[in-house]
């Protein structure tokens, strides 16, 4: 039989318990990390090609589909936009606006291939492109002969990174992609045949009609390009002529 004294026991035995057990889940949560708590540089907005860009604050629940490519040898030894000394042989990538440091899954949705990358620079700064994947990630996926894939990125966390030292300098040192030799992608086969009668349709209206092959150690791309530039501005121009007749060119540097 349970009498007054007892339920008053009872009751009091039951707050402590649970007070304590919510001391301890209000404790675990202020102590675990969270992405939007972790350190990250200040987010300064920059200008690319006349356009502003605002990094994200962070990438808690970020999801983006689109347009993936890859940057090679051209920029292996330079500068990266976070100071980094770019790797092609390193698992990094470029992204528009996401944090510096934070791990993206990249998934080429025509293969169902996956990869794991941080983003350690700015870009892509062209047309339609989402990610610039390192020459390492894009072979992995596939996407190193086709030039470009369609994918889906997902972010997976910051990597949690001490903050600068006072009076320490913000690395900051972004590549010109203005300048460099620049053409356009406008197909990839697998088949030789099938790039030539592109090829010859493009030179009877195009400068500088050809064929680029790369082998991944797999199959033979016969990737076929058209003009040349030394300049991104004026390829920018010439690209409008491609895009009046029907292609969907893709810039690349050669």
């Amino acid at each position: 039989m349970i009498t007054t004294g007892n339920l008053h026991k009872v009751t009091t035995l039951w707050l402590i318990v649970t007070l304590s057990i919510l001391g301890l889940l209000l404790t675990n949560s202020c102590t675990k990390p969270k992405l939007e708590d972790r350190y990250t540089p200040p987010a300064k907005p920059y200008k690319v090609k006349g356009k502003w860009y605002q990094p994200r604050r962070d990438a808690d629940r970020f999801r983006q589909t689109g347009l993936a490519s890859w940057y090679g040898d051209q920029f292996h030894g330079r500068k990266t936009a976070n100071g980094e000394i770019y790797d092609m042989y390193a698992m990094t990538a470029a992204h528009k606006t996401l944090p510096f440091n934070t791990y993206v899954s990249v998934k080429n949705l025509a293969n169902g291939r996956k990869q794991d990358v941080r983003i350690n620079d700015r870009g892509p700064f062209v047309r339609g492109r989402i990610i610039d994947l390192s020459y390492a990630a894009a072979n992995k996926l596939g996407i190193v002969g086709p030039g470009t894939a369609k994918v889906e990125i997902v972010a997976l966390g910051t990597f949690t990174v001490p903050p600068p030292k006072k009076g320490d300098p913000q690395a900051y040192d972004p590549v010109d992609y203005q300048k460099g030799n620049f053409t356009f992608q406008v197909g990839a086969f697998l088949e030789r045949q099938n790039a030539e009668r592109l090829k010859a349709k493009l030179a009877e209206s195009y400068t500088n009609a050809h064929i680029a092959t790369y082998q991944n150690g797999e199959r033979i791309f016969y990737r076929v390009r058209v003009g040349k530039f030394n300049t991104l501005k004026k390829a920018m121009e010439y690209e409008k002529n491609l895009i009046a007749d029907g292609y969907d060119p893709i810039i690349v540097a050669e």
